[in-house]
């Protein structure tokens, strides 16, 4: 039985998993989407807008960084499950695009966004022509960190899509509540790859801490200053507030996930003995994606 050690830190066995990760090629119509596809929630809206603005770019450089880390893994069931974790990722990268494309076809203004991820994504977080062996391995090992934690993050939001009914009682569109959902759902399945590929190649907790810490603060900015740019122009807003009370509104209505969660994620992504697999009912992703219309009609 497979076991993996990394400088003294021992993850879980391979093969006691049998859950395989396979990527999904799922199709979403979005004609006739309305742009506040939750109804009355127009800050929520924005919220969410976010995810096809940022994880197309922030995905596939994800992705990318994942491919190099298998050079370093000799564990074969890991290995599958990076190579399935980084087509799922692809998918997840071109379904967002496909509304990212709708909403500029339908008018809103993206470019001074755009042009904000694109920079991190290339200028900050891109290979930076780096020739040294060792340094080469060390930023690898730093980004495979950063995504590792940004994964818990999106495995936890997952979950948390999973189980917000709020967002059935207020009538999400379904198009788009079906993307969210498959998402998460599939976040939430490969929810210990991007962590264990991490604990593999490098594993050392200061490393691990420090990342968390860096994905964290910066997630989370752009994430709210996007919001906050989407919400601030649109113009069909009749009534306005400022951002943080629609943040305080839009979560205390379930339309999002509150600023605590933020905090307590952190905290439980820090302690030293955490595993990814302690969090949440994978079973919820399952059960979901038997049912998800895009997964089902991406059986046939």
């Amino acid at each position: 039985m497979a076991q993996m050690h990394t400088r003294g830190v021992r993850t879980r066995e391979y093969d006691e998993e049998a859950l395989a990760i396979n990527a999904r090629p799922v199709r979403f119509d979005w004609a006739g989407v309305p742009l506040e596809y939750i109804p009355g929630e127009p800050y929520a809206t924005h919220f969410w807008n976010v995810m096809h603005l940022v994880l197309p770019e922030g995905e596939r450089a994800m992705a990318d960084v994942f491919a190099q880390a298998l050079a370093l893994i000799d564990d074969q069931r890991l290995r599958e499950e990076v190579v399935g974790f980084v087509g799922q990722e692809a998918t997840h990268a071109a379904s967002h695009e496909g509304f990212r494309k709708y909403l500029i076809v339908n008018g809103v203004e993206i470019g001074p966004v755009m042009a904000r991820i694109e920079f991190a994504v290339e200028k900050i977080f891109g290979d930076h022509g780096i020739t040294g062996q060792r340094a080469r391995r060390a930023w690898l090992c730093e980004r495979l960190g950063i995504y590792a934690a940004a994964e818990h993050f999106t495995a936890v939001v997952g979950e948390w899509l999973l189980d917000n009914v709020a967002f059935d009682e207020v009538g999400v569109d379904p198009t788009m509540l079906d993307l969210l959902r498959w998402h998460g759902a599939e976040e939430l399945e490969h929810r210990n790859v991007a962590f264990d590929a991490f604990q593999y190649v490098d594993g050392g907790y200061f490393r691990r801490a420090r990342t968390a810490l860096i994905a964290s603060t910066g997630l989370a900015a752009l994430w709210f200053s996007t919001a906050a740019h989407l919400y601030r122009n649109d113009k069909t807003i009749t009534r306005r507030r400022a951002w943080p009370v629609a943040f305080a509104l839009a979560s205390r209505r379930q339309m999002i996930p509150g600023i605590s969660f933020l905090f307590e994620q952190i905290y439980l992504y820090l302690r030293p003995g955490f595993h990814p697999s302690s969090m949440g009912d994978i079973d919820k992703a399952v059960r979901y994606l038997a049912i998800s219309p895009a997964a089902r009609a991406a059986e046939l």
